[in-house]
């Protein structure tokens, strides 16, 4: 397969955000956030997603950095036009923050060579927004 055939911007990335005021403590300075991700692999190839990236920014512009092999324990194979989607969550000292980041993946075709001899893409996530309810009115 020629990488010339691929489109990457054919994976897409969505996602929403839940804020979890049972795993917060405001008085504490601790809120706590889920979030839950679709990623759709609208091309014609098999995709596998090797690692990720976050930059998570609070109202008091401290960052996190988080940078790890697949999500959630996995690196899923996503198959033409099927998704994956999974869960994971975020704390902040502040109600109010964003999330953005990126998504490293290959072309898994063909599926026997070794993924990480294949190259790689990235699939950006923009910046998303994490808020207590109240927080943004």
């Amino acid at each position: 397969m020629s990488n010339l055939l691929f489109n990457q911007s054919l994976v897409k990335v969505t996602i929403i955000t839940t804020y979890l005021p049972s795993h917060s403590s405001p008085d504490e300075s601790q809120y706590a956030f889920a979030y839950t991700v679709t990623i759709h692999n609208g091309s014609d190839f098999p995709v596998q997603l090797l690692s990720r990236h976050w930059i998570i920014t609070d109202a008091d512009n401290q960052v996190q950095e988080v940078r790890g092999d697949g999500v959630v324990g996995k690196q899923p194979i996503i198959q033409p036009q099927e998704s994956f989607r999974y869960s994971s969550g975020a704390a902040l000292t502040t109600p109010v923050g964003c999330m953005e980041g990126s998504y490293f993946m290959v072309v898994r075709e063909p599926m026997e060579i070794d993924p990480q001899q294949l190259p790689t893409f990235q699939v950006p996530v923009p910046a998303f927004s994490l808020h207590t309810p109240m927080a943004l009115n």
